[in-house]
């Protein structure tokens, strides 16, 4: 299971890029179309673009007026406390409507990210209507290929087990009706 963790998470770093040179990629690009309303996007690793997030740009052309990127931080601590929690990276500019938070959490909290984005409205960049967020996961398919860097077996059974996995909607409390999930394949 490491080893193919290992193996999807480095190639897909590499398919979302560095958040900072996607805010800078959208700040000078003169085709990119900013659509109203806020888009969440969750991302694995904090100094990363989410697929979905880099997805809409590459495939659509646009991103939210208001986008928000979630990194959740998982700590080896049953609690974490709510003035410990929310960390908000300065993405280098104030008026791009882009917001990055890396929320931590013990490994007994639930995570709420609608609730999370309810005690952090301040802090965010732009105009963020609660009632009118869209949420975007990033769901990644397996696929098997000739890649020597694994037995094709093991393969097999790392994205069986991926298949498997929970559901984020649920884990994350987001509401089904405003919630899409953007899908990616990655090779193994």
């Amino acid at each position: 299971w490491q080893n193919g963790q290992a193996i999807v998470m480095e190639r897909r770093r590499k398919l979302e890029g560095p958040l900072q040179d996607f805010v800078e990629e959208v700040r000078q690009r003169d085709d990119v179309i900013r659509v109203p309303r806020t888009g969440v996007f969750f991302s694995a690793y904090a100094e990363n673009t989410p697929l979905a997030l880099r997805a809409n740009l590459d495939h659509n052309h646009t991103v939210h007026e208001t986008v928000v990127v979630v990194s959740i931080q998982p700590l080896n601590v049953p609690h974490v406390r709510a003035d410990q929690r929310l960390e908000y990276d300065d993405l280098g500019y104030e008026d791009d409507g882009i917001s990055h938070v890396t929320a931590r959490y013990g490994f007994q909290d639930d995570i709420d990210i609608p609730r999370l984005l309810r005690g952090s409205l301040e802090q965010l960049e732009g105009d963020v209507d609660l009632e009118q967020v869209s949420y975007f996961i990033s769901r990644a398919t397996i696929v098997i290929t000739g890649d020597p860097s694994m037995a094709r077996w093991r393969k097999r059974l790392f994205a069986a087990i991926a298949r498997n996995a929970s559901d984020p909607v649920a884990y994350f409390q987001l509401p089904d009706e405003r919630t899409v999930v953007l899908g990616a394949h990655i090779e193994l």
